[in-house]
């Protein structure tokens, strides 16, 4: 280490107070985190790009440092998601420091992993106050059984009204009307549960009937409307 010729001729003075770094919670446990590898915890993270053109939901389960898990969901953007397969491929095995200062392909992945970080390093995980915190696979309880994430897609205008199209349910078949017009229920169609019903051998038919379902006052409505034909 270089130092100045001023500071050579400083005489020493001695450090009275030492004072630790605050503590933060982690994973049930109170920490003085000093390194890297000091921080653990579990938590989530939006980005967005500069053109907030899209969106990206990121999940992050870290260990001593080290991203053991990652999650990637994105929105609006169709390069995004291709952007998003790298990323996930990119982020495991990555302490949160080289994770921070690596190129995640997309600015709104970017822009997560820099919220994420500081959530992480600050203590305010999900997993702040769960002993030893969340398993790795946790990531994957968000998405359910069909393992898809969960997407509301709505539509207006000011001319016609609102669709539906996609609610956490899934894709949207039908909207429910009463008498006035108004919205009382929908139809859906569980797309994650119609493709695993394929895969384990049923027509794409019988497949389609046993993934439908509805919510709502759908028996009471007057009309039924497909919101992207009609």
């Amino acid at each position: 280490m270089i130092y100045s010729h001023e500071v050579e001729l400083m005489c020493p003075v001695a450090k009275g107070a030492k004072h630790e770094p605050a503590p933060i919670p982690e994973e049930g446990k109170w920490v003085h985190s000093k390194k890297i590898e000091d921080i653990s915890g579990f938590t989530h993270g939006i980005g967005w790009c500069a053109p907030q053109q899209g969106a990206c939901k990121l999940t992050l389960n870290v260990k001593e440092g080290v991203i053991e898990e990652a999650l990637v969901e994105t929105i609006g953007c169709s390069g995004m998601t291709h952007s998003a397969a790298m990323a996930a491929e990119i982020l495991q095995g990555k302490t949160i420091l080289e994770a921070l200062n690596t190129d995640l392909v997309c600015d709104a992945i970017n822009t997560a992993m820099r919220e994420l970080f500081l959530q992480i390093v600050y203590g305010r995980t999900q997993s702040a106050f769960s002993d030893d915190g969340l398993a790795i696979g946790a990531g994957l309880e968000d998405l359910g059984k069909g393992l898809r994430s969960q997407v509301g897609t709505m539509y207006g205008t000011r001319k016609k009204g609102v669709r539906y199209l996609e609610m956490a349910e899934g894709y949207i078949t039908g909207l429910a009307l009463d008498e006035n017009d108004e919205v009382i229920g929908y139809q859906f169609v569980s797309l994650g549960k119609m493709t695993d019903f394929i895969k384990n051998g049923d027509d794409p038919n019988t497949a389609w009937e046993k993934s439908k379902g509805q919510y709502g006052r759908v028996d009471d409505a007057v009309k039924i409307i497909d919101p992207r034909k009609e």
